[in-house]
């Protein structure tokens, strides 16, 4: 039996999907890809902060770690104040640095070799991104800076807004943020970093941290050093030495 020809067109006619419905299911498509794609980049954006919150964190604990262990391991003799002085420069380049004798699990220490008494300098450097980073320093006492060292030094915290190192003044009975009696290890020094955002360095919030310790060690007499029938009294105090940046 033929079907009428006009009857199977209008059927035909009737299957199809007009113009405007393929428009409109197009559109609904794209907005379901749209929609996939902002959560996807929500989510990558919001991994990044969490993995820069966290690494900023993690530096944080460490700087503060290298900080204490370097601290509770400084060292000073009187009959060579010239190679040990306690130098302490605070202002938008702040510095610490002092000689200490370092465990072997100290950073780079495996650099250094047997030469486990060296000098330790952390100062605040401007970055490559315009932000600035605290770094460590270090070189083996009465010898030469290494190049490497001097010019790749070790980044402890980035984006630091600030880094106070403060000692406490016996005389006085307060603590001084300007340590002059370089040729003294203080029996107590309290420091604090503050570090920005690691993703907008415009803002305004900031975490600070701050730790005391109290070096164990004391300057060594000259008394104990010098053979008898030496001087026995001690020498003049001298210039901070050179500190290299």
């Amino acid at each position: 039996m033929r079907i009428p020809t006009k009857k199977l067109e209008g059927r035909q006619q009737k299957s199809a999907f007009t113009l405007i419905e393929i428009m409109v299911a197009l559109g609904i498509f794209a907005l379901v890809l749209m929609a996939i794609y902002e959560t996807w980049t929500a989510l990558l954006r919001a991994s990044k902060t969490g993995m820069d919150a966290a690494a900023q964190v993690q530096r944080e604990r460490i700087a503060m770690h290298v900080l204490e262990e370097a601290l509770t391991s400084a060292r000073s003799f009187a009959v060579d104040l010239e190679h040990y002085g306690f130098v302490v420069e605070n202002g938008s380049e702040a510095t610490l640095s002092f000689v200490a004798r370092l465990p072997q699990s100290f950073p780079r220490s495996g650099r250094f070799g047997d030469y486990d008494v060296r000098r330790v300098t952390f100062s605040v450097e401007p970055g490559p991104n315009w932000d600035r980073r605290l770094v460590l320093r270090q070189n083996p006492i009465l010898m030469d800076w290494d190049g490497d060292e001097k010019d790749h030094p070790l980044v402890l915290a980035k984006n630091v807004q600030d880094f106070l190192v403060e000692c406490w003044d016996a005389q006085k009975g307060n603590w001084v943020d300007e340590w002059k009696q370089t040729n003294q290890i203080p029996k107590l020094v309290r420091f604090t970093l503050r570090l920005g955002n690691p993703n907008d360095r415009y803002s305004q919030t900031h975490e600070e941290v701050t730790r005391m310790v109290a070096p164990p060690a004391v300057m060594v007499p000259v008394v104990w050093q010098v053979p008898q029938g030496g001087p026995s009294v001690l020498p003049a105090p001298v210039p901070a030495p050179m500190i290299m940046r």
